[in-house]
């Protein structure tokens, strides 16, 4: 089967400095595939390949048939690449309402928009209540829910999310995996996950893949790794 994402062995570079080196990944349609690792593995950075927002030195990415490194993020987004990245960022003098339609700034279809948002407020009721309130006035969880829905306002095919959970409480990080398992199988969108929080991470993905040092050092299905004992050490607190 041909991988709907290809990544093939691409090298980052910061200022002379390796942040990548012949990390290769694939991604089939319709799957859920996690990258983890500790702070400073690569993981963000290859993200940031994958958008167009950092230039690779080497290699390939290839995405719905078509090869993709090289071209302006907005034209990667056009394709149906989202992006959710770590931090949120939502905009925090607008409102609920025009932080979602931000994501839909490339569509023209209005009455899809309004569709969409229909369906947003049905997967996430409580940015509907929130719908006039401030995007900086929100709680980390809203936020995040924010951040996540207004990516969805883009129609993606492929979602990439950096870190979905940082910073959150137990029962949000359950709530955030619970919509990212539903965006995966009622939407049919393909995710890529950046996780800290290896354990979740393996558990909602069907592949993974283990980042150290900007190299791909284990990979493998997700609940083959959520049994090996090294990674269990490492990653998972034993």
């Amino acid at each position: 089967m041909t991988a709907y994402l290809r990544v093939n062995s691409i090298d980052v570079l910061y200022d002379r400095v390796r942040a990548l080196s012949e990390v290769s990944l694939r991604v089939d349609q319709g799957d859920i595939v996690a990258l983890i690792g500790t702070n400073g593995a690569g993981k963000t950075t290859t993200l940031r390949a994958l958008t167009g927002l950092t230039p690779i030195a080497r290699g390939e990415i290839w995405f719905d048939g078509q090869r993709i490194d090289g071209l302006p993020t907005d034209q990667i987004v056009a394709r149906g690449v989202a992006m959710v990245p770590e931090g949120r960022h939502v905009y925090p003098y607008m409102n609920v309402r025009d932080n979602l339609l931000m994501g839909a700034f490339l569509r023209s279809d209005r009455s899809a928009i309004r569709s969409d948002l229909k369906r947003i407020f049905e997967r996430f009721p409580r940015l509907e209540e929130r719908l006039y309130q401030l995007g900086g006035t929100l709680s980390g969880g809203e936020q995040q829910m924010v951040a996540i829905a207004r990516a969805l306002m883009a129609r993606p095919k492929l979602l990439l999310l950096d870190e979905p959970s940082l910073g959150l409480a137990p029962q949000l990080v359950r709530e955030i995996a619970r919509s990212i398992l539903t965006i995966n199988r009622e939407d049919g969108v393909s995710v890529v996950l950046v996780e800290q929080n290896s354990r979740m991470a393996l558990r909602i993905s069907q592949r993974a893949y283990v980042l150290a040092t900007g190299k791909v050092e284990l990979e493998g299905l997700s609940a083959d790794l959520l049994q090996n004992q090294e990674l269990r050490r490492h990653y998972l607190g034993g």
